[in-house]
């Protein structure tokens, strides 16, 4: 009888102590502590009056540099602002294992950096208490963000949750910068063009006709085994061709809904004719052999190289000139805005202002919340995003007699070395999913060439037009998304891939409709509808 009631003690011990665990995860973040607010300057550098250690968890990706404890941006900015780093460096390849470890009970560090956090996992860790809430942090010591959010209310809107709060700062693109919002975009061989006599496709038909001339006529003229469509991936030219189709028509970041043409109503766009149609063309292409056959496996290397030899007649990707190298890259111009069999002309593939959620978070450990906000608004305004792209003035920067910022040779002076190898010596970007915003200014990727610029001003007049941002769900919907919500999808772009190879074949499209409808398609819209309603359409 004792050690039954001792058994029965232990119990309620182990509950109460689970349930004072509990009760800790939920506390409330009450704000900065009158010590932190003591030895914080609310304007100017140093940031702080006596030096602060805080540590942070940062993605390493393999392009960026390996150790950002000792690399110029950050050293240069701790002397300006008196807040020491001490930078865990996590390989990108564990990231996800590492944050289960810290988010489960591990040590959690005071901030994440640059680690691609997920709105479901701020969503849930927030409402936990495990990540602080950063609204009334970002409105008294974020005046960059603040004023950014101001200028472009759809970045608000895009990384609010649906319980009101901020969890984290994003990675962002310069809605202005619009190589950037719109890459990867479509290309042609224009010497192909000019060799067989063709002006520049502008329907899908005459794309059509252009890949089917390159294959038969050998425009090369045997330099090369001609390709007329090759990418990474068959889903870059789908993307592309979706505004053709008239689907995807609130843009590319929302998943599978947009908005029925005729109806007015919220549509899951897989089941409909349009989507079909889609599909059928690209079939046509892939079956007659105007889409390099392996596609649906091509290794990177293998496209690389392809790309690099000229052999492509039409792609999908970034920079032809900083893929391809300036002498073949050079062969090759953007294509406008397809037309479709239907008189759809609309580019779908736009990305919004916010491009990653979850950049920088700040967890509950974080002794300094008020300085850590601080410390990173800099790099959402002017000086600091100028800094964070090109460095040091007078080091690894100067401005030019156009009043631009180039890099010195100390940064890429190498010719045989990388351009992200070079860079990455000095600053930290290469890699992204970093708390800042890509402006056309500082940013000198891919996106920025020549070719890219021009051919984004093609895509100007026929971007889509009401462009929605990635939707945002509660935990409880969270939850049902990540189980048959993620079944439905996988299915989706399964199905996909199989109508577009011909493995699966077009008479077997009421059934794949008939599977979507048993796989609770109705609660999956339900969901989607609840998120537009409550993030969109206020």
């Amino acid at each position: 009888m004792k050690a039954k009631r001792l058994l029965i003690l232990m119990s309620i011990m182990v509950l109460m102590m689970l349930a004072a665990c509990g009760g800790k995860e939920q506390e409330e973040f009450t704000g900065p502590s009158d010590d932190e607010l003591d030895n914080l300057n609310e304007t100017g550098f140093p940031i702080v009056k006596d030096q602060i250690k805080i540590d942070i968890f940062a993605r390493n990706d393999p392009a960026s540099n390996d150790n950002w404890n000792d690399v110029l941006i950050f050293n240069e900015y701790e002397k300006m602002t008196n807040v020491d780093v001490n930078w865990k460096m996590v390989p990108h390849e564990s990231v996800e294992e590492q944050l289960n470890l810290a988010f489960g009970g591990g040590n959690l560090p005071d901030a994440f950096h640059s680690a691609f956090i997920g709105s479901s996992t701020l969503m849930k860790y927030g409402e936990q208490g495990v990540l602080i809430p950063l609204n009334d942090l970002i409105d008294k010591y974020a005046p960059n963000f603040k004023a950014l959010m101001k200028e472009y209310p759809e970045i608000e809107q895009a990384i609010t949750m649906p319980d009101g709060n901020i969890y984290a700062f994003p990675t962002m693109g310069d809605p202005d910068f619009l190589s950037y919002n719109t890459a990867p975009m479509m290309y042609v061989n224009e010497e192909w063009l000019d060799e067989m006599g063709m002006d520049m496709p502008e329907t899908t038909e005459e794309f059509y006709a252009y890949l089917k001339a390159v294959k038969e006529e050998g425009p090369s003229n045997g330099e090369v085994d001609e390709v007329p469509f090759g990418a990474p991936t068959i889903g870059h030219l789908y993307d592309n061709l979706r505004g053709a189709f008239g689907v995807a028509n609130r843009g590319g970041q929302v998943g599978y809904i947009d908005v029925d043409p005729e109806t007015e109503d919220y549509r899951f766009y897989p089941t409909s004719d349009q989507y079909k149609e889609l599909l059928e063309y690209l079939n046509k292409l892939y079956t007659e052999g105007l889409i390099e056959k392996n596609i649906f496996s091509i290794e990177h290397e293998q496209y690389l190289a392809n790309s690099s030899a000229g052999k492509y007649g039409s792609t999908v990707w970034y920079s032809p000139t900083q893929v391809m190298g300036e002498e073949v890259g050079s062969k090759y111009t953007g294509v406008p805005a397809l037309e479709g069999p239907h008189g759809d002309k609309m580019f779908v593939n736009l990305k919004s202002a916010v491009r990653s959620v979850g950049a920088f978070a700040i967890t509950k450990e974080n002794e300094n919340p008020a300085s850590t906000v601080r410390w990173i608004d800099y790099f959402y305004g002017e000086e600091g995003i100028r800094m964070f792209f090109m460095g040091i003035e007078g080091d690894t920067y100067e401005i030019n007699d156009k009043g631009e910022a180039e890099y010195t040779d100390k940064v890429i002076g190498d010719p045989d070395m990388p351009f992200s190898e070079q860079v990455s010596r000095f600053l930290t970007f290469p890699g992204g999913g970093f708390p800042t915003m890509v402006k056309k200014e500082y940013f000198r990727g891919a996106e920025n060439s020549d070719v890219s610029v021009e051919a984004a001003e093609k895509l100007k007049d026929d971007l889509v037009e009401e462009l929605w941002p990635p939707l945002l769900h509660t935990e409880e919907e969270n939850k049902k998304l990540q189980g048959f919500g993620a079944d439905i999808e996988k299915y989706v772009q399964e199905m996909r891939d199989k109508f577009i190879s011909g493995t699966e074949p077009f008479s077997k499209w009421d059934s794949y409709v008939k599977e979507l409808d048993k796989m609770n398609l109705d609660e999956y819209m339900e969901i989607k509808k609840a998120a537009i309603e409550r993030q969109v359409e206020q």
